[in-house]
């Protein structure tokens, strides 16, 4: 290996480091608490990959007959740098919980799932009025959803929607309007649990949804981001 090629060895080692932080926790390789201390440092890893792309780019005899590949190792190092950084500012905007429900006075509550959430770091009972207070201030968006349908029409639809997600559905009680699933995320492998509540009202129907992580202290905005999308799906079902 000449000092020529060296831009491309920190690329593919910043963009593989990044790549296994989350696939090494997912299959079991190491905790996930590690997984994200390897994001934080593929930052480090792809902006030094990409400082190091452009001096190369600047010394004429490193640079000669090899600019498209620096090019592509410039920005795939800032490519890598991005990612984290724009993590980082997301975990940063949302509110640091992990259990968001669109009724926060009454959330649905699990049954089916909670042996399965026994050695969760996150209970299974909702935490209370501060996650409630924070909830509203950072997704004042996050409300049930009323449909102008029968009940037994909506709880058939709600559980095509679960189905058509991607999640497990673990528990599917037409008489209770009770639908329990649970989504796994694609990176981390995160198990995030859904509890789907349908009642009757006077015009129709309405869905609760309620998603709680296993683990963490912030969820980066996934819950809500299942709840939005579950709902946007039901409503256009």
């Amino acid at each position: 290996m000449t000092a020529a090629g060296l831009p491309w060895v920190f690329a593919l080692f910043s963009a593989g480091m990044l790549v296994a932080a989350g696939f090494g926790a997912q299959f079991g390789i190491w905790d996930y608490r590690l997984g994200f201390q390897l994001v934080r440092w593929s930052e480090y890893t792809g902006l030094a990959t990409a400082a190091l792309a452009l001096i190369w780019l600047v010394i004429p005899r490193f640079r000669e007959g090899r600019i498209l590949a620096l090019a592509a190792a410039l920005a795939i190092g800032l490519g890598v740098a991005y990612f984290p950084w724009q993590w980082v500012q997301n975990a940063r905007s949302v509110p640091a919980i992990n259990d968001i429900t669109t009724d926060t006075d009454d959330p649905p509550a699990f049954v089916a799932l909670i042996a399965a959430r026994a050695g969760a770091s996150v209970p299974a009972a909702y935490p209370g009025g501060e996650t409630a207070a924070k909830q509203r201030q950072g997704y004042p968006d996050i409300r049930p959803l009323e449909l102008p349908v029968p009940p037994a029409t909506a709880f058939a639809r709600s559980l095509d929607a679960a189905k058509g997600m991607g999640w497990h559905v673990e528990a599917a009680d037409a008489a209770t309007g009770r639908i329990e699933a649970t989504a796994t995320t694609p990176w981390f492998g995160f198990r995030d649990d859904v509890v789907v509540r349908v009642a009757r009202t006077p015009t129709g129907s309405r869905i609760d949804v309620r998603s709680v992580s296993r683990v963490g202290k912030s969820d980066l905005g996934a819950n809500a981001k299942r709840i939005r999308a579950f709902l946007a799906k039901l409503a256009h079902a």
